[in-house]
C-alpha cells in the first residue's frame, strides 16, 4: 500500500484500541504520527496531543498544535468512541444520550472539520477515514441494549458520505465499520463474548491489527477510487 511520502497522520482515540492500533501501523511504516486522546491520557505512539472532541476550541487548539510542528495534515483517522452500558431506552438519561452522541458523533463531526479545512486548503488535499460500526447500518446488536451507540454509529456513516461527496476531489473520506474488535471497550461485557462469537461466522473477534490494515488501506493510493465508501468487516455477523 502506498500513500503520501512521510505522511503526517492523526489519530483521534489514540491512546487505545483502535486507535493505538492505527497509529501504531503508521508509525511503524515511517509515518509521522500525531497520537490525539482526552487529557490524563498517555497515547504510547507518536506525538502526544490532547484534546477533547466535543470541543471546538479543544480541536481548534489540536490542530495549531500538529500545524506548527509538521506543516501539513496528510490523513485523519477519527477513531475516538465510547459506548454506554447496557441500558433500555425507557432508562436511559439524557445525560448518557448526549455524552455517547457528543463523543461518536459530534466529535467526529469536529475533527472532521477542523483538520479538513487545514487539508482543503492544501494544494496536496488529504483523506480521512472514520471509525464507525456495523451496528450503524448492517445489526442490532443483542443481547445488549445501546440506542445512543447505534445512532451514533449510524450517524458517522451518513455523515462520511456527505462529506465525502462535499469534498470529493479534495478530501477523500471514507468509513470502516468494524464488528466486535478485541479492544478494551468490550472488557467489561466478557459474559457476552462466547454469544457474540457464536453469531460471528469466523468465531471470533477481529484484532485491532486487522482493523489497522483496513484503515490504512482506505487511506492509500491504491483506494483512491472509494468516496464516501464504508468498509464493513465484521468478520460476517451481518450475514448470520
Amino acid at each position: 500500500m502506498s500513500w503520501p511520502e512521510e505522511a503526517v497522520v492523526v489519530v483521534t482515540g489514540a491512546a487505545g484500541g483502535i486507535g493505538l492500533a492505527v497509529a501504531t501501523w503508521f508509525a511503524e511504516r515511517g509515518a509521522r504520527v500525531f497520537s490525539l486522546d482526552r487529557p490524563g491520557t498517555r497515547p504510547g505512539v507518536g506525538e502526544a496531543v490532547e484534546v477533547d472532541v466535543t470541543s471546538e476550541e479543544s480541536l481548534a487548539a489540536a490542530v495549531r498544535t500538529v500545524v506548527e510542528r509538521a506543516g501539513r495534515v496528510d490523513a485523519l483517522v477519527a477513531a475516538a468512541g465510547v459506548a454506554e452500558r447496557d441500558t433500555g431506552a425507557e432508562d436511559m438519561t439524557t445525560e448518557v444520550w448526549s455524552r455517547t452522541i457528543g463523543v461518536n458523533l459530534t466529535g467526529v463531526f469536529l475533527s472532521c472539520r477542523e483538520f479538513g479545512r487545514v487539508m482543503l486548503e492544501q494544494e496536496t488535499g488529504g483523506r480521512i477515514v472514520t471509525i464507525a460500526s456495523m451496528s450503524g447500518q448492517h445489526v442490532v446488536n443483542v443481547p445488549q441494549r445501546q440506542v445512543a451507540y447505534n445512532a451514533s454509529k449510524a450517524g458517522v456513516v451518513a455523515m462520511t458520505k456527505s462529506l465525502a461527496l462535499e469534498w470529493a476531489g479534495r478530501v477523500r473520506v471514507n468509513a470502516l465499520s468494524p464488528g466486535y474488535v478485541d479492544t478494551p471497550l468490550l472488557t467489561g461485557a466478557s459474559p457476552l463474548h462466547p454469544g457474540w462469537k457464536e453469531r460471528t461466522p469466523v468465531a471470533r473477534f477481529a484484532t485491532p491489527a486487522e482493523v489497522a490494515a483496513g484503515v490504512a488501506w482506505l487511506l492509500s493510493d491504491e483506494a483512491a477510487f472509494c468516496v464516501g465508501t464504508e468498509m464493513l468487516m465484521d468478520g460476517g455477523y451481518a450475514l448470520a
